[in-house]
Order: C-alpha cells, then sequence, then structure tokens
C-alpha cells in the first residue's frame, strides 16, 4: 500500500523539482523528540556522557591537581557550550541545540577551582518552569508549538564567549549576546549594543587587535544582510554597518587584518522557502557547490571597498588568523583555516550524536589560502593535517604569524578529537600529542606569558573515567605532554569555545 501524499509533502516535491538543488524535508519529521530522547537513552555508546544533560549547576569546587600550573597560567579559563539536550522527555535533533552552559575553571599554581552554571536566558527560564520546550531550536523543530516571536525567543547563549566592559558574554550566532557576571557567572540579560540594534545578531566569534578593538559580525539570513560591528577596547561601539550579499550562506567565523575584514562563504545557502515550509533553521540551508567558496574582503575604513575572491567548494566553522603582505606584485592576503570537503559536519554528524551515533567521517583538513589583491586571484593548499577548533597567539591576531594550536586526530568509535597538535602553516611541519582512545577532546587555547612560545590550555572528556580534565603544555613541546593536569570529580558535556582572561595584579 502507498504512503497518501501529504500537502506538506507535495509542497517539498514542487520546491525540490524546481530549485536546481536536492532538497529533502527536514530531518527528523518522521521521528517526535521523545523518539530522539528514547534512542539517546537504550544507546550502549560509552562516550553519550558528553552530550547528556547536567540536571543541575556544578557550585564551586575544588579540583584535584597533578604538577603545577605556571605563573603565566594564572587566571580564569571560561568555556560553554550547549549543555541542556532534553527537557519533559524531549531531545533537541541537534548539538547545537541545547541551553548555554558556562564554565570558570579558576587557575592558581597547584590549585584549581570549577563552577558550571546554566546561562539562564529568558527562553531557559520559561521551559524550565513550564517543564516542556516552548520553541524550536536551530535544528529542531517540535510538533504542535508556535513560531518564535524573534531570534532572541530562541537564544540558547551557548557557542562562545566574549570578555568586554565587566561583562563577561555568553554568545549565540542569531541573536544577542547575553551578559554574564565574570566573577560568579549569573546572568545579567541582554546586551543591546544601541537602541536600534536591540536582537540583532551578534556573532560567536569576535576577533580582539592588540589594541583591544573588537570586530564581529551577525548575519541576517531572511533579509541576505551581513552586519558589521567595531567596538572599542572599553566595550562601546564605533560603528555598525549592514551589507546586502547574494546567497547568504552559513557563515560562523571570519578573520581581521591589519587593514581588512575576511570572509569565508562555503556554499551552504540560505533557503526562505524551506523556512516558509516549517523547516527548521539549519534545514532552510541547501548545500549548492557550483557557487564554490567565494572570499570576500572589506576594507576595514570603508566596507564599500570590497573584493570577491573564488576557490573551490567547500565548508568551515572556523580560522586560525590572517595577515597581509606587501610583495612586489602588490598585497596578498594570508589565511588558514579547517577545510571540509563538504557541510555534512553540520547537516549530519552534529546531529546524530543527539542520538548517541557516530557517521564515521574524517575531520576537516588544515588549508592555506593565498588571495592577490591586485589581480583578484586566489589559491589555496591543503597542509594535510586534520585540524579543528584553530587558535594562534593572541598577540598576532591580524598580523603575521607561523603556529596554529588545533584539535587533531579522529580516532575510531569516538566523535570528534583524541588530540592537541601545533601546526607551522608555512612549513607544514606539526608536532602534538594524544591523550589515547578513550578521551574527547575540546577546544585548547593560547595563553602568552612565561615563555617565548607560551601556554596552551584546554580540557577533554575521559569517558573511560567519566571525568573531564584540564591540561597545560608548554606551546612549544606538546608532544612532551601536559606539565599539569587538573581532574574534576565529575563529567561535563562536551562544550564548543572557550577564553582565558589572566588574573588581575
Amino acid at each position: 500500500m502507498k504512503t497518501p501524499v501529504t500537502r506538506r509533502d507535495l509542497l517539498w516535491r514542487l520546491i525540490a523539482s524546481g530549485g536546481g538543488s536536492l532538497l529533502v524535508p527536514p530531518d527528523g519529521r518522521a521521528e517526535d523528540a521523545s523518539s530522539w530522547q528514547s534512542r539517546f537513552d537504550a544507546s550502549t555508546a560509552p562516550w553519550k556522557s558528553a552530550f547528556a544533560t547536567p540536571a543541575a549547576d556544578f557550585p564551586l569546587t575544588e579540583v584535584s591537581v597533578r604538577g603545577r600550573f605556571p605563573d603565566a597560567v594564572a587566571g580564569t579559563l571560561y568555556r560553554i557550550g550547549p549543555a541542556g539536550h532534553d527537557l519533559g522527555g524531549e531531545r533537541y535533533h541537534h548539538w547545537f541545540d541545547g541551553d548555554g552552559m558556562a564554565h570558570r575553571f579558576v587557575i592558581a599554581g597547584a590549585a584549581v577551582h570549577h563552577q558550571g552554571r546554566y546561562v539562564a536566558t529568558a527562553k531557559r527560564v520559561a521551559e524550565v518552569k513550564a517543564g516542556r520546550r516552548l520553541t524550536q531550536g536551530f535544528g529542531t523543530v517540535f510538533k504542535g508549538r508556535p513560531e518564535p516571536g524573534s531570534p532572541d525567543s530562541m537564544n540558547a547563549a551557548n557557542t562562545s564567549l566574549l570578555s568586554v566592559g565587566g561583562d563577561l558574554l555568553a554568545l549565540w550566532e542569531g541573536g544577542s549576546a547575553t551578559r554574564l557576571d565574570p566573577l560568579t557567572l549569573e546572568t545579567r540579560g541582554l546586551k543591546t549594543w544601541r537602541a536600534d540594534l536591540a536582537g540583532a545578531p551578534f556573532s560567536a566569534h569576535p576577533r580582539v587587535e592588540a589594541d583591544g578593538t573588537i570586530w564581529n559580525f551577525g548575519v541576517d539570513a531572511h533579509r541576505g544582510m551581513l552586519l558589521l560591528y567595531e567596538i572599542g577596547p572599553g566595550g562601546v561601539l564605533r560603528r555598525a554597518e549592514a551589507l546586502s550579499i547574494s546567497d547568504m550562506p552559513m557563515v560562523h567565523d571570519f578573520a581581521v587584518t591589519a587593514g581588512h575584514l575576511v570572509f569565508l562563504l562555503p556554499p551552504l545557502v540560505y533557503d526562505g522557502r524551506r523556512r516558509s515550509a516549517g523547516a527548521s533553521m539549519l534545514d532552510a540551508y541547501v548545500w549548492r557547490p557550483e557557487l564554490g567558496m567565494r572570499a570576500l574582503v572589506l576594507d576595514k575604513k570603508d566596507c564599500r571597498r570590497q573584493q570577491m575572491f573564488h576557490l573551490p567548494p567547500g565548508f568551515l566553522f572556523h580560522l586560525g588568523n590572517a595577515w597581509e603582505q606587501e610583495t612586489t606584485s602588490g598585497a596578498v592576503i594570508h589565511l588558514d583555516y579547517a577545510r571540509a570537503c563538504d557541510a555534512s559536519s553540520v547537516l549530519e554528524d552534529t546531529r546524530e550524536v543527539m542520538r548517541a551515533q557516530l557517521s564515521g567521517r574524517a575531520g576537516p583538513s588544515l588549508t592555506v589560502v593565498n588571495l592577490h589583491l591586485r589581480s583578484g586571484k586566489a589559491s589555496q593548499v591543503d597542509l594535510g593535517i586534520e585540524a579543528e577548533f584553530p587558535r594562534i597567539d593572541p598577540r598576532r591576531t591580524g598580523l603575521r604569524h607561523r603556529q596554529v594550536i588545533h584539535a587533531t586526530k579522529t580516532h575510531g568509535g569516538l566523535p570528534m578529537w583524541n588530540g592537541v597538535a601545533c601546526t607551522n602553516v608555512e612549513t607544514g611541519a606539526t608536532q602534538g600529542f594524544s591523550y589515547g582512545p578513550h578521551v574527547i577532546v575540546e577546544e585548547h587555547v593560547w595563553v602568552p606569558g612565561g615563555r617565548d612560545t607560551g601556554w596552551v590550555i584546554g580540557t577533554i572528556l575521559d569517558h573511560a573515567q567519566n571525568k573531564t580534565v584540564l591540561s597545560c603544555f608548554a606551546a612549544d613541546a606538546l608532544a612532551d605532554g601536559p606539565v599539569a593536569q587538573a581532574t574534576l570529580p565529575y563529567a561535563l558535556p562536551l562544550g564548543l569555545h572557550g577564553m582565558f582572561v589572566p588574573a588581575q595584579g
């Protein structure tokens, strides 16, 4: 017997027949959120605690330390990520949907303390009170729930952090930053940079230059607009501008140089027809490789002065850094990023882990791009090194750099990575450390000071012990292993990004 064709199914078929790209109904329509929860609960995957939901906040806790953290890393490592993945028996269908939980690791030599606290967004407060989800997420549409009234009504505050103007800002892609108290992680409310920018998207990867100037962007996919922000060191908005972008793609990160802003625009582009037909925000994006990867370069002083470059199709979440060089043939912008061949990481991989399943794909590869401003030509070289979460010495933001810290080495049977590496993007030479087969690596960050190259600190989940561990390495000797480690008495769900703030005085 044939399955009846519903009006919605017919609409999807009509869209697919005229769109020139493969369009499919959003994943998860055949299974409600409770079935996702039951499949996660029934899974025997040893790593599934990485995507479990903490029942409550983590109070300030003293952590067991092996060795001693160098004086240069005395301060606080802040981290954030999706943590509230299920509520009332319903589970989100995508890792990026979960309510944000902020963490602080207070480091002082042989003493480390940890605290974790859910970000009390208006969304989370209302849903916890109701005992159920009231609105959709980035990659999940719950049946029978009303459309979100505004982007901030589905703001999960779960992606990255920025310390500015006495606040710790919890950042999300689609709406406002959320203000946190840096000492207690208490939620202070939404950040409004200017009255007419209330609720405007403020992305999760601001770039902070050596003088403290902050650059950021926001994507308004519905209107095809790219918003640009320039913020002074004290947290005062200097200017905000908007540009129209054709075939608006999913953009998560960008880079700055001495004179330019650089955006890599992958061919995962927004299709408003899908959104209107009931797709989640994620499922409104379509993979269109025929567009290739575009590189948009904007003059910092006048964003109307811009150039568009063209590269082979690919996808990315993160860039490492960019810098510009004057040559006899004109200025050249060099940048590096973690390049994937397609967008399966966001469309599938980060969805399947919500059911404690793996897709088994290789991770992205560290890739170096050269953009020749005079000729308009672009080229790129794949270094052949698996890499994600690239970070540099923050003193080199927008300046020439050679070394990039990144996660590396996907281990069979685990989501994501189990090693950390430092790669020279000019020579391709790399050195690193593997944590072992039972460990999932999170983002590591570079901390200047104490020695010429500084230190690297970051967290891992040891799923065999069911504990989260904070490690510290010499940046130029990762292969020698950690000089100090702090082991929490519990496991934290995997997070996304963070930042280090040195101790005062």
